[in-house]
């Protein structure tokens, strides 16, 4: 049986060598695929997420136990200039762009040393059918951008990398639901087109379950469930605390929750 793109297997992470980030998570990956990561803050995702992509040692962490392989290779040691040549972009969260260039100048930059003008034109050409408003605004600064248009970029950017696993941190941070979505949509359509596999962190249940293959549910630095998309979104505990939905049918915000019901049986 072929190994899937991506295997995470038992990770521990831990910060300035005393605070345990994530214990023991599990996930996989396979080519094509859309997964999703969902918690709330502090659950431990964008540890995750930077430890894949080998930027986690920038933040006075370590891992300390587990694995991480990547088409088959081990690179829970490698760092990230390793990851990148290897087929793995990291969008981080906030969708840190360089604020005074412009969008053409900002795509410029992922470019730089992978084939030339031509190849740049080719991709940024590719990357503005994906998100045509970044096309009618190459030449605005990107520090005016919007958040969405911030967001498109930074996604953009990574694309231009030509990975072949896409992480993409806290996609909705700050962003309205109808901004999200439609990123969404077109991660989805990028998805198909170039059969780019993504592992997405995000709060924002509700829009993430539509468009992912499987789902990782993180609390305080350990998996708690998984599933297909149409699993978690009508396991009865995803309903209440993360769509905010109760078992009556009632919308329930999570502040309102008092206990919390977990089913072990249906995750075991």
């Amino acid at each position: 049986m072929t190994e899937p793109l991506l295997v995470v297997d038992k990770l521990e992470v831990i910060y300035q060598h005393a605070i345990t980030a994530l214990q023991g998570i599990s996930l996989s990956l396979s080519e094509g695929q859309i997964v999703g990561v969902l918690g709330s803050n502090g659950a431990g995702k964008s540890t995750l997420l930077r430890a894949i992509s080998g930027f986690h040692g920038l933040d006075d962490a370590r891992i300390s136990d587990g694995s991480i392989r990547f088409k088959g290779r081990r690179i829970d040691a490698a760092e990230p200039h390793v990851t990148s040549r290897l087929g793995i972009a990291l969008v981080p969260e906030r969708g840190k762009v360089f604020p005074n260039l412009t969008v053409a100048e900002n795509l410029l930059v992922p470019v730089a040393a992978r084939g030339g003008r031509a190849a740049q034109r080719r991709r940024e050409q590719e990357v503005f059918e994906f998100f045509p408003r970044l096309g009618r605004i190459r030449q605005r600064t990107a520090g005016l951008l919007s958040g969405g248009e911030r967001q498109m970029l930074a996604i953009a950017a990574g694309l231009l990398c030509q990975p072949e696993l896409l992480l993409i941190d806290e996609l909705s941070l700050g962003l309205a639901p109808v901004v999200v979505e439609d990123i969404l949509q077109s991660l989805v359509r990028i998805r198909r087109s170039l059969a780019l596999s993504m592992l997405i962190v995000e709060q924002n249940a509700a829009l993430t379950l539509r468009v992912i293959d499987h789902g990782y549910i993180l609390e305080n630095g350990r998996v708690v469930l998984d599933g297909s998309a149409q699993r978690l979104a009508e396991h009865p505990d995803v309903r209440e605390f993360y769509l905010g939905q109760s078992q009556a049918g009632e919308r329930r915000s999570y502040r309102a929750v008092k206990q919390y019901r977990r089913n072990r049986r249906w995750y075991g």
